[in-house]
């Protein structure tokens, strides 16, 4: 049996593109001498739906559009599985299931729904779906196949220590007789998590002495980017087919003479990072309806990473960069800005806000006689630019892209409706550490990034001589700490024992963390990275009170 893996860019909610789609990418599987091709989990109404699912008119236009793939493929002599919304069944509670669909000749030869549902990090399935109660083998050309949609294969007791779910649906299937396994998957791209996916296949395919055909979605939608990294993996846990990441690809595998197409990754992590960066920048702008982005400039390392990202993204015609020096702001950070935005071929412009400053200073003098200046007239500043960064944003109908990092975002050390304003939210899942590798990688092979800008002291430059470590620990010690208690939920206690730190200390950085929910949970949309991205799959309440 001749398999076809469609890597596809699905937008939610665009059944005619993304059934256009199917119909090309099956054609040319169709072409390449393909018995079976298979699409990522709900292809058809894009992953992931949320609420959207409540609408009885998209349920019924993503069964219209599996009808339509259905028809229009029924002269090709090739089976088409591909991911699709079905109704649950009366009496069940919830409105729909997460299925795959079988379609040849002209009709839906066989449907599988999901059985396990994950409900952790940024997966809400429980919500929305019923769970599939049991699953069937299928015979396609003489072979039992067992078809799986992704979570059902990510319960392997053979691999995980702590299992989500007491059953195993690939094992179950097996157990009926299949010899060959096929997964369709809408699986999150984060750091390192491609190494995990192939080694869990091929775990699978090992025990169960039986290849692992999984294709996966590629694209960005909202903060999720999905990596595609489609794979077929022999009964040995050797790779015989492998698809492109963060792009659309068409693979072929004949599961026969064990043989297929891999395309050979380049890279490590950062430079993966950067190709998740870029394609969850250029699908959000682009499946929002958008091609141009305005960026302001500070001349510091966060916002040039973000502008050469969006380069990478959109090309440099669609990206402006506003500078707004304030009285505070060097002449260094003007000149490095000007010198980026040469080097990346964008526009630049200069739009001083010391007058507006002053205003705003004179207009507050009588409800402000008295005190003395602090972190009201420090934060002006950023709300004065954040004011300008959406005026040019409606002028010019550009989405607004904000350059604040992850170790910011977690401390709160950034400004509501300042800095933080904006659409996207690039590099809000990336500590400060990370954001000067990035950078370096950007540099490798020609200065994009001036030297200047890597080497300069962080500093906002919201007063006089004002640096980043004033109100933070350097961000070699900072990032750490972040990390285990953002990402790992460790305590401060264990904390401060791995990385050496006075206790606290640790805890003065976790209290930053806890009194800064409120800013977060009015942050843009953050590309998630890693495995804990502040956004829909972290989730604390405002008014709390945490012990630290």
């Amino acid at each position: 049996m001749k398999v076809a893996l469609a890597q596809i860019d699905p937008t939610v909610g665009d059944f005619e593109g993304n059934t256009a789609k199917i119909l090309d990418f099956t054609r040319r599987a169709h072409q390449g001498g393909a018995d079976l091709v298979l699409f990522p989990e709900l292809a058809i109404c894009g992953y992931p739906p949320a609420d959207l699912l409540e609408k009885p008119a998209f349920v019924e236009r993503c069964a219209e559009a599996l009808r339509e793939i259905a028809r229009a493929t029924a002269q090709d002599k090739i089976g088409v599985i591909t991911g699709y919304v079905t109704a649950a069944p009366p009496g069940t509670g919830k409105h729909v299931m997460n299925s795959a669909a079988l379609l040849r000749d002209g009709r839906v030869q066989f449907v599988q729904s999901k059985m396990l549902l994950p409900f952790y990090d940024v997966f809400d399935e429980q919500r929305y779906f019923v769970p599939a109660q049991g699953q069937t083998i299928r015979e396609f050309d003489g072979r039992p196949v067992a078809l799986t949609i992704c979570e059902d294969a990510w319960n392997d007791k053979s691999f995980w220590e702590n299992r989500l779910y007491p059953v195993d649906p690939v094992e179950e299937l097996m157990k009926k007789g299949a010899t060959a396994i096929l997964n369709i998957s809408a699986s999150p791209w984060w750091h390192n998590k491609r190494e995990l996916r192939r080694e869990m296949l091929a775990a699978i395919a090992r025990r169960h002495g039986a290849p692992v055909v999984m294709v996966n979605q590629v694209g960005g939608n909202d903060s999720l980017v999905f990596d595609g990294s489609s794979l077929v993996v022999g009964a040995d846990g050797r790779v015989m087919a492998q698809a492109k990441s963060f792009e659309e690809d068409l693979v072929f595998a004949d599961l026969e003479s064990r043989t297929g197409d891999v395309r050979v990754r380049t890279g490590d992590e950062d430079d993966a990072m950067l190709e998740a960066l870029t394609l969850g920048t250029r699908d959000y702008v682009r499946k929002c309806g958008f091609r141009q982005v305005v960026i302001g400039l500070s001349g510091g390392i966060d916002s040039a990473l973000v502008a050469a990202i969006a380069v990478r993204a959109l090309g440099a015609e669609n990206v402006t960069t506003l500078g707004m020096p304030s009285p505070y702001s060097s002449q260094g950070s003007i000149d490095d800005s000007r010198a980026l935005a040469a080097n990346l071929g964008i526009r630049f412009e200069v739009v001083p806000i010391g007058s507006i400053f002053s205003e705003f200073n004179h207009a507050l003098e009588p409800v402000l006689a008295g005190t003395q200046p602090d972190i009201t007239e420090e934060n002006l500043q950023s709300r004065i630019r954040g004011t300008l960064l959406m005026a040019f944003s409606n002028k010019f109908n550009a989405l607004v892209l904000t350059t604040g990092n992850k170790s910011e975002m977690a401390t709160g050390y950034c400004t509501l409706y300042g800095d933080m304003v904006g659409a996207l939210a690039v590099i809000g899942d990336v500590f400060k550490t990370r954001v000067y590798d990035l950078c370096r990688r950007i540099n490798a092979e020609r200065e994009v990034i001036p030297r200047a800008i890597l080497e300069k002291p962080p500093s906002a430059e919201l007063r006089p001589g004002q640096m980043d470590t004033d109100s933070l620990l350097p961000y070699e010690s900072l990032d750490p700490i972040l990390e285990a208690y953002v990402e790992r939920y460790e305590t401060p206690e264990k904390i401060a024992a791995e990385c050496g730190v006075d206790l606290e200390t640790v805890r003065s950085v976790v209290k930053m963390v806890e009194r800064s929910e409120y800013k977060r949970q009015q942050a843009a949309p953050v590309l998630k990275v890693t495995p804990k991205a502040f956004g829909m799959g972290r989730r604390f309440p405002i008014a709390a009170k945490v012990q630290v």
